[in-house]
């Protein structure tokens, strides 16, 4: 009898372990590079990078950029790019201040609870109807995408100065000003309750995808490897939840919320903010543009395009009007990314977005999407733009000065990209 039958059958190796997870290299490799960056700057600034004040505003400072860059992920993979990002933001954040400051105070009054609403609405519309008349002229006209977007970085930034007059518009409606982070957030109830939805949602549709793999009869994963996943993702979803609730609302500022409520604020009470509708609204972002591209019809095409557009339009894809689809969805995010900056700032401001172009792309790049079209994840795109943030919030703590800053973060990208070139020629993708 041999020594393997005594000895019965063998333990999984770690490395056979690792593949029963079915992870993401690349990603891994991203956020071990975040983890180690966040380290690095933590000890640089004696503790302060990872206190909870600083991640709640890392959370509230990526999320314009971080929602345009999803729909970047599109337009790269489709083998196109978007200059005009930034100014897009701009005209549309423009268009939301005049809206909610000049033309429907007077028609509904001044803090009409419609206002808010009807002000974002109009900037989505203006701003999906930009996208897509950008992606009517690449698509239809056959101008270059680099050609089209570098006029519209010009040409948008200049109308959105003469829609204020070379003026900044403000202050804004107090309701909208709760979409850009610390003036709106959920409170540290309404954090752990939509972090326990959160865990419930993941848990379901990653039992639901098992389940319909076995139905299939495709591979699926050991069941101790379903739940360590299940364990990693509640673990990170309520250790970012209790970190945004352990940043705890100043108490003079606690004493003005319990003012304007009529009451009187006990005393010693200490309350967190929580989530901001900000992040919120990422997230809800994240989800659709993640479900869109591994869903649906959309998805499925944008992806088919970019990996070889010829053959995508031999089987019968209309890779023009899709170009203009794409486009229109970026537009209408930079209308969302526009509300969200504004609000931040209580105001729109003739530089609002300058350069958000150049950031977009880099945290796109950076989370993976190939510059080669074809390749490309949401949450990569998210990543990114949080690296990005988190390493220029970093230099700025440590005192490092804004043009060195640029310097850095344009040589990360460059990295990034030979980083994603030698990893795709060693993977063979």
């Amino acid at each position: 009898m041999s020594d393997t039958a005594l000895s019965g059958p063998k333990s999984p190796t770690a490395r056979n372990m690792f593949a029963a997870l079915q992870l993401d290299t690349r990603l891994l490799g991203m956020i071990g590079a975040f983890i180690v960056l966040c380290l690095v700057f933590n000890v640089v600034t004696d503790g302060r990078f990872l206190t909870p004040r600083n991640i709640f505003n890392l959370t509230i400072q990526t999320v314009s950029v971080a929602i345009m860059a999803t729909g970047m992920v599109f337009v790269i993979v489709t083998r196109h790019i978007d200059l005009s990002v930034g100014s897009v933001l701009a005209t549309v954040a423009a268009v939301m201040a005049v809206v909610q400051t000049d033309i429907l105070p007077p028609i509904l009054g001044l803090g009409h609870p419609a206002i808010w609403i009807l002000a974002i609405l109009a900037g989505v519309v203006v701003g999906v109807v930009i996208g897509a008349f950008q992606g009517w002229m690449i698509g239809y006209l056959g101008i270059p995408a680099f050609i089209v977007t570098l006029g519209g970085l010009l040409v948008w930034r200049n109308v959105a100065w003469f829609i204020t007059s070379g003026q900044t518009i403000g202050p804004l409606d107090e309701t909208f000003t709760m979409i850009g982070g610390i003036g709106g957030t959920m409170g540290e109830t309404g954090s752990w309750v939509f972090g326990a939805l959160a865990v419930a949602a993941a848990l379901w549709l990653q039992f639901t995808s098992r389940r319909r793999k076995a139905a299939h009869g495709f591979p699926v994963k050991p069941v101790w490897a379903e739940i360590t996943m299940m364990v990693i993702t509640a673990a990170a979803i309520f250790g970012f939840v209790w970190v945004l609730n352990a940043y705890d609302i100043p108490e003079a500022r606690l004493e003005r919320i319990f003012e304007a409520r009529g009451e009187t604020m006990p005393e010693g009470i200490v309350m967190g903010y929580g989530i901001p509708y900000s992040v919120l609204l990422l997230i809800v972002v994240a989800v659709i543009m993640t479900v869109v591209a591994r869903q649906t019809r959309l998805g499925r095409y944008i992806f088919a395009t970019g990996g070889n557009p010829d053959a995508a339009e031999l089987s019968g894809i209309n890779t023009r009007f899709l170009t203009v689809k794409v486009f229109a969805i970026m537009g209408g995010l930079a209308a969302l990314a526009a509300a969200v900056a504004a609000a931040r700032l209580g105001f729109s401001t003739n530089d609002i977005g300058t350069l958000d172009e150049l950031r977009v792309i880099a945290a796109a790049v950076i989370g993976g999407t190939a510059l080669a079209g074809g390749v490309g994840t949401i949450y990569g795109a998210i990543l990114g733009a949080l690296i990005m943030q988190s390493l220029q919030s970093g230099m700025a703590m440590v005192g490092v000065d804004a043009p060195l800053q640029n310097i850095v973060v344009g040589t990360v990208l460059v990295l990034a990209v030979l980083v994603d070139i030698i990893y795709r020629k060693r993977t063979g993708d």
